[in-house]
């Protein structure tokens, strides 16, 4: 059977939803959970070895199965909820009319107000975190580009189901995910590092993160930080 770049494959044929892809920075076939998405993503680094990567797939059908059950719950964005921000426990009221959602430090803690009812009231809370993630990102960006003496980028931010931020060298642009800003401020920081980083390397080799660590130490327990709480942030508003 022929595989391609991004096609997805049905429960049956490795027990668990899957979708192929293709990365060039990959040495090798693997596997990483979508759990926004609810899927494996089987990862090859040419197209010619989607083959090679569904076959290793298929020996890792168990562990697909118990890491997409591991997925957490949907936190919807209503009134009364708690949701992450920079790290902290930060509760959801609404309030009357259709004001837009802010920020403001409440006696118990942070608190976002808006007005709104049902997905408009989702829709201020999540407009709000996305202008909070480009104000800082784009802070963070700029602050490493100087650092490494690189000239400007575009950055812009958007709700991707998986990878936290991309960058192209070529055009000078750098995407993220607003959902970072859910993150303690020095998971962001590493984040806008990681990306800047790929604007002097490329790939993922040691050079490459000796750069990273340049910039903000060692990278380590941030990385660890997005593996072990990435997924429950993606399901937060779902």
């Amino acid at each position: 059977m022929q595989y391609r770049n991004g096609q997805r494959l049905p429960p049956e044929a490795l027990g668990v939803p899957a979708r192929l892809s293709v990365n060039p920075r990959a040495r090798r076939p693997s596997i990483r959970i979508d759990g926004r998405a609810g899927e494996a993503v089987v990862v090859a680094p040419t197209e010619r070895r989607l083959t090679e990567a569904v076959a290793f797939a298929r020996t890792k059908s168990a562990w697909m199965r118990e890491r997409l059950a591991e997925r957490p719950e949907g936190s919807p964005l209503e009134p009364g909820a708690v949701v992450p921000l920079f790290g902290r426990p930060t509760r959801l009221v609404a309030v009357n009319g259709a004001g837009a959602a802010r920020l403001i430090d409440g006696p118990d803690g942070p608190v976002i107000q808006s007005g709104g009812e049902g997905e408009a009231f989702a829709r201020r809370i999540e407009n709000l975190f996305k202008r909070l993630a480009r104000q800082v990102l784009l802070e963070r960006t700029e602050h490493h580009l100087r650092t490494l003496a690189q000239r400007p980028v575009k950055v812009s931010i958007a709700d991707t189901k998986s990878r936290w931020g991309s960058c192209s060298p070529h055009n000078r642009s750098i995407r993220y995910s607003w959902r970072v800003i859910m993150a303690p401020p020095a998971v962001a920081d590493y984040l806008a590092a990681h990306e800047v980083a790929h604007l002097v390397h490329a790939d993922h080799s040691p050079a490459y993160w000796s750069v990273v660590e340049r910039l903000v130490g060692d990278h380590r327990p941030f990385r660890k930080w997005l593996r072990d709480h990435g997924p429950s942030l993606h399901a937060v508003g779902r």
